[in-house]
């Protein structure tokens, strides 16, 4: 979208919206505090927005920059940030924008830097050419008032269908961390516990930072035998074992006093004497409970808990994906924990992904029910089936066509190709030649390859004609930038450009049109 100015030819005007200038100066003092520039200059930007809006009987308003310009626009029109009709994009830019409601036409109108110069006082004032208090207050208020709006300039607008889109709530929940109503589309919890706080340090409630742990009381070993234990006790054998030597609600008998005696126990906590069910959760009923909500496609979980934590375990080769922002949640509810791989690992069937748990022996409630809550969602991992790709590999190089550098990339390419269940199709080595390379994608796709790999030696050389031939069979949408040295496999059918690290070149991110019975790339 261009700058076509329209030129405002207006230095007599004396007038803002309703008020006379020295109305609106009052104005300006009562609702924004004190007189601030900028906000008369506001002031005559949106008076002349709403002299040129397109026609409709509802308009509202989008606001470049946060600074006394949203306060002209809500004190000269029905736009405010309270009742949604004021969008606020923060770009810093002294502009701001009408539009008729819903075909999102409207007047753009902008401080243009260019008229402003013709104004010694406001250029300095806007630039900040000179320090505040060296400003000449009363000079620039009268050079704002004779310039009125001739220092702007106006464009027409289109406003994207997201921006005008009406967005309504459909409700309210508690967040499970903050216990405070917020949106229920805002996702597991509110977004000021997803890391958008202002604040330092919690908001929770004193009574709920940490609750308080049930009492328990432990008998001496020689009156537990007979009794069932509460939990597994691990023992240790350095360099041998490390594992539960008794597990939850395992009878003791009476040679197992000498056992418990040489894991340095001299009490146990036993099943007789757990806490009531309505207002604490074990470990390891907590436990299976999580891991049943955080298990997604490709996932399994231990049944049976062992030492208070169960796992999630691949049930399938494949990409392993993490929903990080909840699992973040998740950890912020005191008392419980869940430890993972990192996301978009490439992982095998029967690997352990992640583990969980509950911290104490015995959960409240009330904060497993928090817990549960952020997983409700969905689980909170998954195992994606790696596509079998049909690959194509080009390697382009005069210097390796003609044998005089030996060409490396195709086995080390392959090899990675294998070990993620695709295949090569076809590989190919072609000269720094533009229709040639142009003509082998071609054939490579003919071949029947739904995923390119391509290597070059030039990346950032004037002579480097890749990227010509790459656009003359199809590609589009190519960035140029700082190379990833990794091999990507999307969704069929696709073409994607692999670059070795060493080279400071250039990625691609590309679509094939239809043509050579290739789809959009994703």
């Amino acid at each position: 979208m261009g700058k076509n100015k329209h030129n405002v030819n207006d230095r007599t005007k004396k007038e803002v919206g309703p008020y006379t200038f020295d109305e609106y100066m009052k104005a300006v003092k009562s609702f924004h505090g004190h007189t601030a520039p900028g906000l008369i200059v506001g002031g005559f930007m949106v008076d002349l927005a709403l002299k040129n809006l397109p026609e409709g009987e509802f308009f509202d308003a989008v606001c470049e920059t946060r600074a006394c310009l949203p306060d002209a626009l809500q004190m000269l029109t029905p736009c405010t940030i309270g009742n949604g009709w004021l969008k606020i994009f923060d770009f810093g830019r002294y502009a701001l924008a009408l539009y008729e409601k819903y075909s999102g036409q409207g007047i753009r109108v902008f401080l243009d830097t260019d008229k402003v110069k013709e104004w010694s006082e406001i250029s300095g004032w806007f630039f900040k050419l000179k320090p505040k208090k060296e400003q000449d207050f009363d000079r620039l208020i009268q050079e704002i008032r004779e310039a009125g709006s001739t220092i702007c300039s106006m464009q027409k607008v289109q406003i994207k269908t997201m921006v005008t889109k009406i967005k309504h709530r459909t409700g309210f929940t508690v967040c499970p961390i903050c216990d405070e109503a917020y949106p229920v589309d805002d996702g597991g919890a509110c977004r000021a516990c997803m890391g958008e706080s202002p604040y330092i340090g919690s908001l929770k409630k004193a009574d709920s930072v940490f609750p308080d742990s049930p009492k328990l009381n432990a008998i001496p070993i020689e009156q537990a035998v007979g009794k069932k234990v509460l939990h597994d006790m691990t023992r240790i054998i350095p360099n041998k074992e490390k594992g539960p030597a008794f597990k939850r609600d395992q009878l003791v008998l009476a040679e197992d006093i000498c056992r418990l005696q040489q894991m340095g126990r001299q009490t146990v906590y036993t099943a007789e004497n757990k806490p009531d069910d309505e207002n604490w959760i074990h470990e390891d009923d907590a436990a299976l409970s999580f891991a049943k909500k955080m298990a997604g496609d490709g996932v399994m979980h231990t049944e049976h808990p062992r030492e208070g934590k169960a796992d999630l375990i691949a049930d399938r080769d494949g990409l392993f994906v993490t929903d990080e922002k909840r699992l973040q949640l998740f950890n912020m509810i005191p008392g419980v924990m869940c430890a993972s791989r990192h996301g978009y690992s490439v992982v095998l069937k029967d690997l352990k992904l992640a583990g969980t748990r509950a911290i104490p022996l015995f959960l409240a409630r009330t904060e497993f029910e928090k817990a549960m809550r952020i997983l409700r969602d969905g689980p909170l991992f998954r195992t994606l089936s790696l596509r079998k790709a049909n690959v194509g590999i080009l390697v382009t190089g005069t210097e390796v066509f003609r044998g005089l550098v030996e060409d490396k990339f195709i086995p080390v390419i392959a090899n990675k190709v294998k070990k993620l269940g695709s295949r090569v199709v076809s590989d190919v080595i072609v000269p720094d030649d533009r229709k040639e390379i142009s003509k082998m994608i071609r054939q490579l796709l003919e071949k029947g390859a739904d995923l390119i790999v391509t290597t070059a030696g030039l990346s950032v050389d004037p002579d480097d004609v890749t990227r010509q031939g790459l656009s003359d069979a199809g590609v589009t949408e190519m960035l140029y930038g700082a190379p990833r040295p990794a091999l990507f496999i999307i969704k069929a059918p696709v073409l994607i450009f692999f670059f070795p690290a060493y080279l400071r070149g250039w990625i691609l991110r590309v679509r094939i049109y239809r043509g050579w019975g290739m789809g959009r790339f994703a």
